[in-house]
């Protein structure tokens, strides 16, 4: 046996395996029954050789919430700016919804992982291609994002009880789409001062 390598290692697990196990525990019994005790039972090992790959259980959930935003894509280069803001805003907003149990982890924390970073970097390159430079940028950035997670975390949250689900999804979908075209006008209209 390599002394070199790690128990997590040893155990063959990957990084890939540890967050595919804590999706699925997540999927079946929620938040609050996400524990790296519970995780490692899942797994088949102890609970000391998840910290090969993960620090803790705060750890886990970053790279749970960074992992859910790898499916978004990289902006067009050649593509209207405001155009690709929507559709990149749009595609967090469909990622974040598409893992509805890490939409509070995301609210309480936002996301730092190399996916937020990349799509920071997009939206702010978006920006600039449009005018919006600085500390505007910056703001508008923030306001996108809040926007975003905040809109996901309304969603996400139980409907009236006697509400059709599907219904109330297209709904707020429409109104998600909306508000973004409304924040995106507003940027670009408040544009001139920026700098």
């Amino acid at each position: 046996m390599d002394p070199r390598r790690t128990p997590g290692q040893r155990a063959g697990l990957t990084r890939g395996a540890v967050l595919a196990g804590a999706r699925a525990l997540l999927a079946e019994r929620g938040l609050g029954a996400l524990t790296m005790r519970a995780l490692a039972e899942r797994l088949g090992v102890r609970p000391n050789t998840l910290y090969s790959h993960v620090a803790d259980k705060d750890a886990l959930l970053e790279e749970l919430v960074d992992d859910a935003l790898a499916v978004v894509p990289d902006p067009a280069g050649d593509a209207d700016w405001r155009d690709e803001l929507h559709r990149l805003m749009s595609a967090s907003h469909r990622a974040l919804l598409a893992a509805p149990e890490l939409v509070p982890v995301t609210l309480g924390r936002g996301s730092r992982g190399p996916q937020a970073q990349r799509l920071g970097r997009g939206v702010t390159e978006l920006l600039a291609r449009g005018g919006v430079t600085g500390a505007p940028a910056r703001e508008a950035l923030r306001v996108l994002v809040l926007y975003t997670i905040g809109f996901a975390a309304f969603e996400v949250r139980p409907g009236f009880p006697d509400a059709d689900p599907d219904e109330r999804r297209t709904e707020l979908g429409g109104t998600y789409d909306r508000g973004l075209q409304w924040l995106l006008a507003g940027i670009a209209g408040g544009r001139t001062g920026s700098g």
